[in-house]
């Protein structure tokens, strides 16, 4: 199994996040990632050479915080 070590970018830094780091932060598996992009309910990645892509670290930040204020916003405040 493959740690993924998170760590916080510097202020202003882009950070690529490849896709077990961006599976660990958002809880989604590989192919709901991919079905999330496909229906634009996620970003989509970039590619970074032929077989490789990856998501800035910043977009994954703004999904994850318009997921907690969609539930804040419904009231079900944690």
């Amino acid at each position: 199994m493959t740690r993924v070590t998170m760590t916080a970018p510097a202020s202003g830094a882009l950070i690529l996040e490849r896709l077990p780091t961006v599976k660990a932060r958002t809880g989604l598996s590989r192919s709901e990632i991919y079905r999330r992009v496909q229906t634009g309910d996620f970003p989509a990645p970039l590619k970074i050479g032929p077989r490789a892509s990856a998501w800035p670290h910043h977009e994954i930040s703004e999904w994850i915080a318009d997921r907690i204020a969609e539930r804040d916003s419904k009231g079900h405040a944690a």
